[in-house]
């Protein structure tokens, strides 16, 4: 008997931080629409490992706002907060490889260093680097953070990383994002660190989001790559901007999409206006 071919899986992903904005509707309906089209299972998840932000409250206003948009997905929300282990046996193993390691260093001691120097090195989202000195002087006791070893993890992807996005192979420079973070001081897992684990363990094929994570995307493919987890097709689509021109943002009190329900929009014509069918 031949193998038949699993359907696509797709997910939406909403950190419980805030309350969504028109850039999360948008990004939720293509993620149906495009699982609908290609006849694929579409799967929820709360991305909840930001001990400090994350609120129940702002949970339980997530799923009023994507039940009240019309949007099914299949099983029960999966949330980041119930598979730390995950996260820390990955973790573990990438430090017992020599693909981690501790880091005193905070973020206010990298902008004194970098005070005196006007060309300190920056990622692509505009954070200063922690020096490559970190690496010699990794740290066991005490309170410190845990940081990929960019270097030795692009050694064991031949320094080259590429995906899919959409159909197009596209190759980046992952060294640009130094060793970042892939569990702070406070215990919390980095977002790159839980995001492809989750994927993993969900079977998502094709991931859907923001063009503000693409270039994170290297991120994420130099750690599928050293823990040998699938590669899924990306397709990062545009943002939703304000009339200032700048992306919607919890952090900017960007409109929700509570305040539209409370002052009478509809989701038959919020899903016209951002450009789906009813």
């Amino acid at each position: 008997m031949q193998n038949q071919q699993l359907p696509p899986v797709f997910r939406f992903a909403p950190s419980p931080n805030g309350h969504l904005h028109l850039g999360h509707a948008y990004s939720a309906l293509l993620n149906e629409k495009m699982a609908n089209e290609a006849k694929g299972h579409l799967l929820l998840r709360l991305e909840n490992v930001d001990r400090q932000r994350s609120r129940l409250e702002f949970e339980a206003a997530i799923l009023s706002d994507l039940d009240w948009l019309g949007i099914r997905f299949e099983h029960k929300p999966r949330r980041q907060s119930d598979h730390f282990d995950l996260y820390q046996h990955a973790l573990e193993s990438l430090l017992q490889r020599g693909l981690a390691y501790g880091s005193g260093i905070s973020r206010s001691e990298i902008a004194a260093l970098a005070a005196s120097d006007p060309a300190w090195p920056r990622d692509p989202d505009g954070a200063l680097l922690a020096p490559e000195t970190e690496r010699q002087t990794q740290q066991t006791t005490g309170n410190y953070a845990f940081r990929l070893n960019m270097a030795a993890a692009l050694e064991l992807c031949s320094n080259t990383i590429y995906w899919n996005e959409a159909g197009t192979k596209v190759q980046f420079d992952a060294s640009q994002w130094g060793d970042v973070v892939l569990k702070t001081r406070d215990g919390s897992f980095a977002y790159h660190l839980a995001v492809v684990l989750d994927d993993a363990a969900q079977n998502v094929s094709h991931i859907v989001r923001g063009r503000d994570l693409y270039a994170a995307t290297a991120i994420h493919r130099v750690l599928q790559t050293v823990l040998s987890l699938p590669e899924p097709t990306y397709h990062h689509h545009d943002l939703i901007l304000d009339v200032g021109g700048e992306k919607l943002a919890k952090s900017r009190h960007s409109t929700t999409l509570q305040s539209l329900r409370e002052g009478g929009m509809t989701p038959v014509v919020l899903r016209r206006q951002l450009g789906f069918s009813a």
